[in-house]
């Protein structure tokens, strides 16, 4: 089976815990406006020139699940001695979940653990297709308004809700992943009920991602508009009372 890849980054470090490589999939079905990662969100082949430093990059390529392991396993002994591993991230990974599936089967057979990060925003099938082989997750919450969700994003916080209390009633370890994003996010009630919502789906874990402009270039590079590119990251204070409100329901980290 193949895969519709982007990027594969090794000795990655920020996309789970200990040496990684990540494997980015091409495509997405929300669209969110910071999202830091533009070059995923269509799953056709993209041409990048970055024109400051010349920098010609293409993304989106189809590889067998064979092709995948090859490329990533060559780093496995780092993984053995870090407790480290794959993630496969995007983009939405659970778009091509039969894919998913069969890559973190390969992978579990030669000693290789996957761990996930997903919006969650798919039909439940899908992630019973990968729970077998797949026991961690990075579970994005961006909002808890429904109309949010539904207007700035283009999704359905309905089965976002279902899919991060599936996975934990499934036995998995699941860490809640909150963007933090001013105006849209980052007041103390929009806190508290994100806060809320993931205690009540019976996650106890959480990271607070807060918003940059990093991807800013990639944008340009597309030939597209960025909307965030005058909003500034939230200061240290706004970060610090997030935190505050979620530690009364989580364990909760900042990334």
């Amino acid at each position: 089976m193949e895969l519709n890849v982007s990027d594969i980054q090794h000795f990655s470090t920020g996309d789970g815990p200990g040496i990684r490589t990540t494997v980015f999939l091409k495509g997405c079905n929300l669209r969110c406006p910071w999202c830091h990662n533009p070059e995923t969100v269509s799953p056709d082949p993209q041409t990048l020139s970055f024109g400051a430093s010349g920098v010609i990059k293409t993304y989106g390529v189809m590889m067998s699940t064979d092709e995948i392991v090859r490329d990533v396993c060559g780093d496995a002994e780092f993984y053995r001695e870090s407790g480290g591993g794959v993630t496969l991230s995007g983009g939405e990974p659970m778009l091509q979940y039969r894919g998913a599936a069969e890559l973190a089967e390969k992978l579990a057979k030669r000693g290789v653990g996957t761990l996930i990060d997903t919006a969650g925003c798919v039909p439940t099938g899908h992630f019973k297709a990968v729970l077998p082989y797949v026991s961690d997750y990075y579970f994005d919450i961006k909002t808890a308004s429904e109309e949010k969700y539904r207007r700035v994003i283009g999704g359905d916080l309905y089965t976002v809700r279902s899919n991060l209390g599936f996975l934990v009633r499934g036995g998995a370890s699941v860490v809640a992943r909150v963007p933090f994003i001013p105006g849209l996010n980052d007041s103390e009630e929009e806190c508290e009920n994100i806060a809320r919502l993931i205690a009540s789906c019976g996650c106890g874990k959480a990271s607070v991602l807060p918003f940059h402009r990093l991807g800013s270039a990639k944008y340009e590079a597309l030939g597209l508009e960025y909307k965030y590119k005058n909003t500034a990251p939230p200061d240290d204070g706004s970060i610090a009372s997030a935190v505050r409100i979620f530690k009364k329901y989580l364990d909760v980290n900042v990334e």
